[in-house]
């Protein structure tokens, strides 16, 4: 994987690196909200059994990611120079750190 890269610069607008916590908390919410619902139902009324919605049980607002947005090359590049400029202290130092920035945000 070290080699593989970014095919499309669409990344996720975020506070966390993955929504992983979030949607697993999500699933099992659903999947107890479901086992609950099925216990209850007689095996004739089985059949006419309606799954719950995803907004019953969860909201999209409050986990990590605020969805993703398409994030030019152009613009990674005046970014990154932006960072490194405020951040590094010589010539030698902008260069490195704007091309590991780059080469983060192009990774998976």
């Amino acid at each position: 994987m070290s080699r593989s890269y970014r095919k499309q610069p669409i990344m996720g607008i975020a506070v966390c690196s993955s929504e992983r916590n979030d949607k697993q908390l999500w699933h099992r919410r659903w999947r107890a909200t479901e086992r609950m619902a099925i216990s209850k139902l007689t095996p004739e009324l089985l059949d006419n059994h309606i799954t719950s919605s995803r907004f019953e049980v969860s909201n999209v607002w409050a986990m990590g990611k605020d969805g993703h947005r398409y994030s030019s090359i152009s613009s990674q590049q005046t970014v990154a120079t932006s960072i490194a400029n405020k951040k590094a202290k010589n010539q030698q130092e902008i260069l490195t750190l704007k091309n590991r920035l780059l080469h983060k945000w192009m990774g998976k």
